[in-house]
């Protein structure tokens, strides 16, 4: 039995070149200042992920071979049969009735936590508790933990985010499946998170796989694939088939549901930290956006105003060679309004034609400017050049440098 479920490795693939073309747009926008941003963020995560380790430390109760020793066997057990060298820091957690269990990581260290609730539930059949520890070994062993905060920009997209936590979840099932001694005890596993730390004895699995049909659905479609989890009617499905060496064959999804959830991102990416790293991304790619979109709205302000500047010199230029004197505005026929709304006013100056483009661009000193400067050489032709005040190079076109 391969260990990996059939879609994560190509979405993982999906997921990282996402990411880091993500990762790279924002290197290449904030520059030297992404230093600061990723410390920024690195902070904050270690503040909202202490907590949760801190509490686990604090409230639960560890795991070792002086306490719980049967729990330390298991888990050792599990480790050496999945290939897991580093054996995690367990934990007995107490957490108010829910079955079952879950991995963290923090500053490189993992961490698998068991609910008492579950442990309790499952004490007479050991090797049903070996799907919950080998599950979550599943999520230490293919580093799904080490790997979030790279995946974390592509893990907010529609559809492809949550598909990918979904299969994350199947290969750990797999891994879970793999820990149990007895295959049918991965069901039994399976039973007490769906029917509590009592029924699972007595509960119908084949009767509970069945209602997997129902999720053809356009309600059961639609919120399985904006969720991180699938259905665990299907979950249950999938290793009974795993077990028996079949094929696993899943309800099709609705198709409506598929371009609903199109338009739904992901936000439960990030793990106990989720909301602090969402905010710190949406500030990044503020701090990105916000800059970019000025930018860009500068750009266009200045190239009305270059062509308004462009149209005004070549008139006075006309009215200086048929002339020879230096005319107002209006003897040249430059209008007022020209270049509104990105020229707030045309001047020129009645000693040499320099003409002043005041911009609506708005700056510490004023109003953005255009300045065209007139000359002329020893044969009477006149050149224009173009200079600015108060306005960004970058927004300027080549000959206003």
């Amino acid at each position: 039995m391969d260990l990996v479920y059939k879609n994560e490795k190509t979405l993982f693939v999906l997921m990282l070149v996402l990411s880091l073309l993500v990762w790279a747009g924002l290197v290449l926008g904030l520059g030297w200042a992404v230093l600061s941003y990723a410390l920024m963020f690195f902070l904050f995560y270690c503040f909202a992920q202490s907590a949760l380790i801190s509490y686990i430390k604090g409230t639960g109760v560890r795991i070792t071979a002086e306490q719980f020793p049967d729990l330390d066997r298991q888990i050792l057990a599990c480790c050496a049969k999945l290939g897991l060298e580093r054996e995690p820091e367990a934990y007995l957690l107490q957490m108010g009735g829910s079955l079952n269990a879950f991995a963290t990581r923090f500053l490189g260290r993992d961490f698998l936590v068991l609910y008492t609730d579950v442990v309790d539930g499952l004490h007479d059949n050991p090797d049903a508790l070996n799907f919950y520890i080998g599950h979550e070994i599943g999520h230490i062993k293919r580093k799904h933990l080490s790997w979030a905060t790279v995946l974390l920009p592509a893990s907010m997209l529609p559809l492809v985010g949550a598909a990918y936590s979904r299969a994350r979840e199947y290969t750990c099932d797999r891994h879970g499946l793999a820990a149990c001694e007895q295959a049918i005890n991965a069901e039994f596993g399976m039973a007490a998170l769906a029917a509590g730390g009592r029924r699972w004895r007595t509960m119908n699995k084949s009767a509970y796989i069945e209602q997997s049909r129902e999720t053809e659905g356009f309600w059961m479609s639609f919120h399985e694939l904006v969720g991180d989890y699938p259905w665990l009617v299907k979950r249950m499905a999938a290793v009974r088939a795993l077990a028996a060496g079949q094929e696993v064959q899943q309800p099709r999804r609705h198709w409506l549901a598929a371009l609903m959830a199109l338009f739904v991102p992901r936000m439960g990416a990030g793990g106990a930290g989720g909301v602090v790293v969402l905010a710190v991304m949406a500030g990044i790619l503020a701090a990105v956006g916000i800059p970019a979109y000025q930018a860009y709205q500068q750009k266009a302000v200045v190239a009305s105003a270059y062509a308004a500047g462009q149209g005004a010199s070549a008139k006075v230029e006309a009215y200086l060679v048929e002339h020879g004197s230096i005319p107002t505005l209006a003897q040249a026929g430059v209008q007022a309004s020209a270049g509104a709304p990105a020229v707030r006013e045309l001047e020129i100056d009645p000693k040499n034609a320099t003409l002043r483009v005041l911009t609506s661009i708005e700056t510490k000193q004023g109003a953005g400017v255009l300045v065209f400067e007139p000359s002329m050489d020893e044969e009477k032709n006149i050149s224009w050049a173009c200079s600015a005040e108060g306005i960004m190079p970058d927004a300027l076109p080549e000959d206003c440098r």
